[in-house]
């Protein structure tokens, strides 16, 4: 798995599902579908991303397509 991955789920872990088996969330699992991000969520993991990353996110970068799984 890739450093950025393990960073990405450990905040996901960390943040939106503490105390939850972090193998069961794998590169497959739904975030958007499964609930596990809602918007709010999705806004807090978009600014962890820009922060931690150096990047900007599109709005249009928000969604399923882009931000769907790990």
């Amino acid at each position: 798995m890739s450093e950025i991955r393990k960073t990405v789920k450990a905040y996901i872990l960390d943040e939106f599902l503490p105390g939850e088996d972090p193998d069961e969330l794998t590169d497959e699992t739904p975030l958007m579908a499964s609930g596990i991000l809602d918007s709010i969520a999705t806004l807090q993991l978009v600014e962890f991303l820009e922060k931690e990353y150096g990047i900007e996110l599109s709005p249009h970068e928000l969604d399923v397509d882009h931000l769907g799984t790990l």
